[in-house]
């Protein structure tokens, strides 16, 4: 861990339509942003081109950086796309078929008589068994017949794989026969990457840790190859600072690590946005919020209660469970480039999506199709040019596409069917709000809406339209908040260990005999190696519990007495499903979350000022008519500044739509507050 008080912070979040970068002085808190279109073929291209900008508006050279942070997708589109290298597992004999076996329930949108389960990513003809056993307390039943590994070794050999998983039955207990394996397979197949279970996911649950492994394998070779890019990209432009990267847990980690885990990383760049947001949000003293994260491609929701960032572990990657910790979100295709298309005389909008390439209509690139951008440009939400004035908006392609894919096919006026995009996306993502907010016992209503992403403020105000929140934070610059993120990350880390046997709460036994104790020799090992000092150390203890007879746990904060952590489950529950049973609360699995502090990042805090004066003046197409609409430049507000909408706000990274019945200041921090007037209708 560098200690960048003094130097030069950058941070590069890769998205499917754009690259944001976030360039901070952490003596002075000063920021330089850029945003370059992402690069598909070569993430790693974008990566340095937008570090390139963000120095030459700084004016710095690259040796100045003293640490650079990076959240990427490569890991989750590798999973999502099925394009991850061919892997092998290899298991405890009689258990070949984990994978195919899964678990009794489908998917929950699925027609229980039509759905097929899905091929799984290693078929049980790439999985080979070998000998040994270990019982669920970690006794040795059975030693390992090293014999059978080396045969495992020259069928993996003749299977032409790039990767091996081995995960034997209960290595979450003792993880010994695991390593050895691993170290035969390593000398027998050079070259081949070999993960285990016990460094990626080690809890209990055959299934769900076979299949984390798989992927943790299959993503291995692919992310070990990006990450090593990039370094040497780094170091060719003479920057010798430590790469960091985002982890889908809201917190970051060396290089090293994410080799060893690289699926820690699937779902990171939406989680530094979270952590983003949360970072503004207090600077504001808003400790309850709801995030929406609109990209090109996706949105991710996720709701912050006391300032508290939830994680879970029921989190998935496409149809896949990936119950390792993770930013607590709901991710939904609803973004800027979504395709909006008339399907058997109905409106579908998403989840396929336009992309970099050839994108909206209205990007020029050859894009055809109509998307949510382009209907942003049609009803005049959009200026003419983006990014700064680099980019132009043709409006003739937007119109054209919405018209003839749309409004044709419907019947309907051009700004009609443009109008009706939005409301099928928007009324998506209300659906994607309540899963975190309703369906966990929240009022949606009681929290402030924070919209960021390229496109989350065109859609802000409408979305706390439909769902009666009256309050809405844009952030100072939505469009990169996931670079910001970054910047505010902590070093995070979490170590797990499953009892023995579910049973009764035994404070002693946790914190000495079961795991407590060890998971945090295991934490200040991590810490120690990230370079983290011991004053900016921090380690949370937590426990993961079930009624007798339940299926699932729910994580709390561990507390010292039985009665206490029984209390905090018992509310969790309630909380959550709305009610609690007389039934036995079983301890499962204890954690032990590890966390480096890195230095906050200051807010620069605007100069007071009064002054609202409008650039220029667009048409805008509302519900009720058209409208005349002051084009304003946010840069040019000060803290104290207020306004009525209709306004459109234009900067750099991203447009926010203020409509009518809606008002606005500015907070010394830059941030936005936007507040729905008495009397307007929603």
């Amino acid at each position: 861990m560098s200690s960048p008080e003094t130097l030069l912070s950058i941070a590069v979040d890769i998205g499917g339509t754009f690259t944001d970068i976030s360039l901070l002085d952490r003596a002075s808190g000063k920021v330089w942003r850029a945003k370059t279109p992402s690069v598909p073929s070569d993430p790693s291209e974008a990566f340095l081109t937008g570090i390139k900008l963000a120095l030459a508006d700084a004016g710095a050279p690259a040796f100045a950086l003293g640490q650079v942070l990076h959240g990427t997708t490569v890991a989750t589109n590798m999973i999502l796309e099925g394009k991850g290298a061919r892997a092998a597992l290899v298991t405890t004999r009689g258990f070949r078929h984990v994978l195919a076996i899964g678990r009794q329930d489908i998917p929950r949108k699925a027609n229980l008589y039509t759905w097929v389960k899905p091929a799984r990513p290693v078929p049980a003809s790439r999985i080979v068994e070998i000998d040994e056993r270990i019982a669920p307390g970690g006794a040795v039943i059975e030693s390992l017949d090293e014999k059978s590994v080396h045969a495992a070794a020259e069928a993996i050999r003749r299977m032409g794989v790039e990767a091996v998983g081995v995960c034997l039955l209960h290595a979450f207990a003792n993880p010994e026969h695991e390593r050895r394996a691993a170290e035969i397979l390593r000398a027998e197949l050079p070259g081949l990457a070999v993960t285990i279970s016990t460094d990626v996911l080690p809890v209990v649950r055959e299934y769900e840790r076979s299949l984390t492994t798989v992927l943790n394998a299959i993503v291995m070779p692919g992310v070990t190859t990006y990450v090593r890019r990039l370094e040497q990209r780094l170091e060719a432009e003479k920057v010798a600072a430590p790469l960091l990267l985002m982890k889908s847990n809201g917190g970051v980690a060396g290089a090293a690590a994410i080799r060893q885990a690289p699926a820690l990383t699937a779902l990171s760049g939406p989680a530094a946005g979270v952590v983003g947001a949360r970072a503004i949000a207090a600077a504001c003293g808003i400790k309850d919020l709801i995030t929406v994260d609109i990209g090109g491609t996706s949105a991710d929701i996720c709701l912050v209660k006391d300032g508290r960032i939830g994680l879970t572990q029921h989190g998935k990657v496409g149809e896949w469970p990936l119950p390792l910790p993770m930013v607590d979100m709901v991710t939904i295709g609803a973004g800027g480039g979504s395709i909006a298309a008339v399907e058997n005389a109905t409106l579908i909008v998403g989840p396929r999506s336009a992309g970099a390439h050839p994108g909206p209509a209205a990007y020029g690139l050859g894009g055809r199709e109509a998307t949510v951008t382009d209907a942003h440009v049609v009803l005049g939400h959009l200026p003419a040019k983006l990014l700064g004035g680099r980019m132009s908006l043709d409006v003739d392609a937007a119109r054209n596409a919405i018209e003839e894919r749309v409004a044709l096919p419907l019947g309907l006026s051009v700004e009609a069917a443009a109008r009706g995009a939005l409301a099928i996306l928007n009324n998506h993502m209300v659906g994607a709000v309540r899963v975190v907010s309703v369906e966990r016992g929240h009022d949606p209503r009681q929290f402030t809406l924070v919209p960021f992403g390229g496109a989350g403020p065109l859609h802000g105000c409408a979305l706390a339209d439909l769902l009666g929140i009256s309050s809405v934070m844009i952030p100072p610059a939505p469009g990169v908040l996931c670079a910001d993120g970054l910047l505010a990350a902590d070093l995070k880390a979490e170590f797990s260990r499953t009892l023995p046997k579910a049973g009764p709460i035994d404070v002693e036994a946790a914190d000495t005999i079961f795991a407590f104790a060890e998971l945090e020799a295991q934490a200040e090992e991590w810490l120690s190696e990230e370079g983290v000092p011991d004053a900016k150390r921090r380690k949370a203890r937590v426990a993961l519990l079930r009624y007798h007879g339940q299926g699932g746990e729910i994580a709390i904060a561990w507390v010292d007495t039985r009665e206490g952590v029984e209390k905090a489950f018992t509310d969790e529950h309630q909380a959550l499903y709305g009610f609690t049973l007389h039934a036995p609360i079983e301890l499962v699995t204890l954690r032990v979350e590890a966390t480096g502090l890195t230095a906050a990042p200051p807010h620069a805090s605007l100069q007071p000022s009064s002054a609202f004066e409008p650039y220029d003046s667009a048409p805008v197409h509302f519900a009720d008519g058209t409208s005349d609409v002051p084009l304003v430049d946010r840069a040019t507000l000060g803290a104290g500044a207020s306004f009525d909408g209709p306004v459109i706000l234009t900067q750099l990274d991203t447009t926010t739509l203020v409509p009518p019945g809606w008002s606005g200041s500015v907070h010394e921090t830059g941030a936005i507050i936007l507040t729905r007037r008495e009397g307007a209708v929603q």
